[in-house]
Formats: structure tokens, C-alpha cells, sequence
């Protein structure tokens, strides 16, 4: 009977630190939990840090390509970040006659890929220090590894830190960052 409870008690903690190590897996973002089985768009709309960035995505028509297969790596700035740009520069870009301009600024957050900061860390390093990131709009990021904080530079010498890194989705992966990525105009 002992023996039995004995298994029965290592049985339950081996699942509860499971269950624990499966949520760690996925932080949530923006008091929102992030699901694994569901693709980004799906989880970026329940971030209240990321309700900027949805309605960006939404005004630029691009809410069917991030829900699509992927996979997607997105560099996602939270609403802080979209406050650092100059002021009126967000409301500007949400203008639909400056929906190829906002389409580029966006699709400057995104590789297709799947890169998990591990990966990118490898390539940081590997590539000596700084990793060129191709992005599908067609900027160039620097990306470098410093203290365990990746870090990406835009092309106009912008730099973003990655805040949270590695929210798994179902078509890809989220890292959240604290800048807007700015490509050449």
C-alpha cells in the first residue's frame, strides 16, 4: 500500500512538473496566455501589449498571411514601442493611402523562418559577433548576443531588445521586442 502511494504521489509530481515546464515552454505575453497550438495572429489579438501592432497588421491587410502555414518568425513591438516612434508617426501609418508604407515597416518584424533564440544565438556567434536577419521586407537587421539579450539594429540604426523571446506558435515563433524596426525610406 505504501509503495503504491509512493508511486502514486512521484507520479502526480512528475506530471505537475510537467504541466509546469509546458507553461514556462510559453510565457504569456501581454497578460494573455500564448498557445502553442494556435498561430500568431490568433495570440497576438488577446496581448493588450500588442494592440497596436494587431491594428497595424489588420490596416495592412496582412492578418491572412500571418494566420497562413508560415512558419514565421515575427518581431513583435509592443505598444510602448510603437510609442517611442516620433509623435504621429503610428496614426500616420495607419492612414490607408500609407498602407505600402506601413505593409513595409511590418513586414520588416518578419523572417520566414522559424528561429528560436537559440538558433539566432548560434548564427550571432558562428557569424562572429553579428548576424545579418533577412527580413521577407526585404530590410536587413542586425541582430548581436550580449549578457543573454539579443538585441536587433534596423537600418536606421534603431535598436530593439528582445524582452521575451521564444512564445511558440502553431506557425511559427513570437519575440517580443521594445522598438519599432524602421526600414530606409
Amino acid at each position: 500500500m505504501f509503495k503504491t502511494t509512493l508511486r502514486t504521489t512521484a507520479l502526480i509530481a512528475i506530471l505537475s512538473a510537467s504541466a509546469l515546464a509546458t507553461q514556462a515552454a510559453n510565457p504569456q505575453v501581454g497578460g494573455a496566455a500564448m498557445y502553442a497550438d494556435k498561430n500568431i495572429v490568433e495570440n497576438a489579438v488577446n496581448s493588450k501589449d500588442h494592440t497596436t501592432l494587431v491594428a497595424a497588421v489588420k490596416a495592412a491587410g496582412l492578418v491572412e498571411t500571418l494566420s497562413g502555414k508560415g512558419p514565421f518568425t515575427v518581431f513583435a513591438p509592443t505598444n510602448a514601442a510603437f510609442a517611442k516612434l516620433p509623435q504621429g508617426t503610428g496614426d500616420t501609418l495607419l492612414k490607408p493611402e500609407n498602407k505600402a508604407q506601413l505593409t513595409k515597416v511590418l513586414t520588416c518584424h518578419v523572417v520566414a523562418a522559424d528561429a528560436m533564440s537559440t538558433m539566432i544565438a548560434k548564427m550571432i556567434k558562428d557569424d562572429g559577433g553579428e548576424h545579418d536577419v533577412t527580413t521577407v521586407g526585404g530590410c536587413v537587421l542586425k541582430a548581436k548576443e550580449a549578457g543573454g539579450t539579443i538585441t536587433l539594429t534596423d537600418e536606421m540604426g534603431d535598436v530593439a531588445s528582445v524582452t521575451i523571446a521564444d512564445v511558440k506558435q502553431s506557425n511559427g515563433v513570437i519575440h517580443v521586442i521594445d522598438a519599432v524596426m524602421l526600414p530606409k525610406m
